[in-house]
């Protein structure tokens, strides 16, 4: 008689303890899962020499990095030599990596395009050649619609006289260039600082843009 007891009581403890132990494993808080990464985006823009195009782009705030280099040839893997001989097809180029939530590709086109002189074809400033071509290359639909309408609003307000002679070109291979062309105008300030001033670009930005 006893022992049925102290079973009954002993059955009666275990079910109490197993609805304790459930309550406690549904009240546990869920382990908060840790946000995902920002997404970034590219652009890839040629404004004649690229070291002075990736300067303005480092300028951006949302820009989290900037490569010179080339696109639009038919060469593979070209070097600075074989692009600037003209004889590749290829552009100098800049290519961005960028935070879309803190810029968006309508404001890195603003900068592209006020750091360029439209009117000028197969070339920019004092560089002369289809590999300084004006281009803007666009990875997605999105980006071709968004620099066509640039494009087009820059015709109807355009500060400038002559014809917009920059290309909307799909986006193609992507060949960095050297490593001595990265950042040059960080390595070699003094050297860069000679090349844009005797090039003229930034007295021929202003007269463009009819900035002071």
């Amino acid at each position: 008689m006893m022992s049925m007891i102290l079973k009954g009581i002993f059955l009666r403890v275990a079910l109490v303890c197993a609805a304790l132990t459930s309550t406690l494993v549904f009240a546990q808080p869920a382990k908060s899962v840790a946000p995902a990464a920002a997404a970034t985006a590219i652009a890839t823009f040629g404004g004649g020499c690229f070291w002075c195009v990736e300067e303005a782009f480092d300028k951006v705030a949302g820009v989290i990095s900037t490569t010179s280099g080339f696109m639009g040839g038919h060469t593979k893997s070209p070097t600075y030599n074989q692009v600037s001989s003209g004889g590749t097809g290829h552009n100098e180029v800049v290519q961005l990596i960028y935070d879309p939530a803190k810029v968006t590709y309508t404001q890195l086109l603003d900068t592209f395009w006020h750091n360029i002189d439209p009117t000028q074809a197969n070339g920019q400033f004092c560089d002369h050649g289809s590999q300084y071509r004006s281009e803007i290359f666009y990875h997605d639909d999105e980006q071709r619609k968004a620099a066509e309408m640039s494009k087009t609003k820059l015709l109807k307000d355009k500060p400038f006289s002559g014809d917009i002679h920059t290309l909307i070109t799909r986006a193609s291979e992507f060949t960095p260039a050297e490593e001595y062309h990265q950042n040059y105008y960080k390595k070699n300030p003094l050297r860069y600082k000679y090349y844009k001033t005797s090039c003229g670009r930034a007295e021929r930005l202003k007269e463009v843009w009819k900035t002071r």
